[in-house]
């Protein structure tokens, strides 16, 4: 049976750019491992299916990347609901992960959600070794999203450091993800990398964006707004509008729709 999966660009730099994802509106006669299948085909850093089996419920949102399963990641959230704006009444809505409900609000072409997130310390020397070809990070925080895994956050001085990052992959392996950012005011530069999900590096990471939020949270900064540049280096330019405040994090962004696929 063939389903249609909606191919789209989450958070693109006006028309260019952008993180691909793969959207599939339908999970009739489709088992775990066949989604897998259909993520590690596409290759893209993940694929969604939504499951409205449950019409008591908010949809649940499945999201695989070519490696595995994961409970939570922002722009297949925001995709999703872009996607799903398209097909009914748009608007605003709810969307179910396997760690809590987000609510979404889109005007047809952005697209903005809201979740939380809990977070811990580590310490300086764990994230020291990870990277190679600019001077040393500044640790910031360690945050576990109901993933096995974790996020590691470092800051860098200069804009110019972060793009000159090398990291060692097999450093970073045990990890879910390593996010190197600069700020400088109201601007951020940011890469991650996720070689552990098959994914070397992100062209523009929604979650970890909501992780970075919570860090300048703890220290300190309840509330505040950023924009996020990511995926200059890889060719994906991507911009993340990111707020929060001690209760929550918004990231939004524009949503573009390259292709409509049909797969067997």
């Amino acid at each position: 049976m063939s389903r249609p999966c909606h191919v789209v660009r989450v958070f693109t730099r006006g028309d260019e750019g952008g993180n691909h994802l793969g959207v599939i509106n339908d999970v009739i006669g489709i088992s775990d491992e066949g989604m897998q299948a259909v993520a590690t085909e596409l290759g893209f850093s993940e694929t969604v299916f939504v499951d409205w089996t449950d019409a008591t419920a908010d949809p649940l949102v499945r999201i695989f990347t070519p490696a595995d399963e994961l409970p939570f990641a922002g722009h297949p959230l925001v995709g999703t609901a872009w996607v799903l704006s398209q097909l009914g009444p748009g608007g605003s809505g709810r969307l179910r992960t396997a760690v809590g409900t987000v609510e979404y609000e889109t005007d047809g072409k952005s697209v903005m959600i809201r979740s939380d997130i809990a977070i811990d310390v580590i310490e300086p020397n764990d994230v020291a070794s990870v990277a190679i070809g600019a001077s040393m990070p500044e640790p910031i925080a360690s945050v576990r999203l109901g993933l096995p895994k974790e996020y590691c956050i470092a800051q860098y001085e200069t804009f110019a450091q972060v793009a000159a990052l090398v990291p060692d992959m097999d450093a970073l392996y045990g990890r879910f993800g390593f996010l190197a950012f600069a700020r400088d005011g109201d601007t951020v530069k940011a890469r991650f990398f996720a070689p552990g999900t098959a994914v070397p590096e992100d062209p523009a990471t929604g979650s970890a964006a909501v992780a970075l939020a919570r860090a300048f949270v703890l220290r300190g900064e309840t509330q505040g707004a950023v924009v996020v540049n990511q995926g200059d280096e890889i060719g994906h330019p991507s911009t993340i509008n990111l707020s929060w405040d001690e209760h929550g994090t918004t990231i939004g962004g524009t949503v573009r729709r390259d292709e409509v696929r049909l797969l067997d």
